[in-house]
């Protein structure tokens, strides 16, 4: 009985706290209207439209390519090694007899 609580206890924390809340959007603040007597300064109205665009300069010229390097020079040949040593002969066989099994 005690553990079945406490299990539902953090079950029910867990399930709640798994919910998205709504995001709150706020709207942006509209700049307050000036009310402006004939007499006083007049306000300025709104922009007008954007001008056209600039021209594009001109590109660069690409530069020239470098030469290209001299070949170089091949290597010597090694020498030769010298020549190995010849084994000995081997010896004979000696009084040495092999007998095969008959074939079936």
């Amino acid at each position: 009985m005690k553990y079945s609580m406490l299990i539902s206890a953090l079950a029910a924390t867990l399930v709640l706290s798994a919910c998205d809340r709504p995001t709150v959007v706020v709207p942006a603040a509209t700049p307050p209207t000036v009310v402006v007597a004939p007499s006083s300064t007049p306000v300025p109205g709104p922009p007008g439209p954007a001008g056209a665009a600039g021209d594009t300069g001109a590109t660069g010229r690409t530069g020239s390519t470098g030469g290209t390097g001299a070949t170089g020079n091949t290597g010597d040949t090694g020498a030769t090694g010298e020549k190995g040593d010849t084994g000995s002969r081997g010896k004979t066989g000696g009084d040495t007899v092999v007998i095969l099994p008959p074939s079936r």
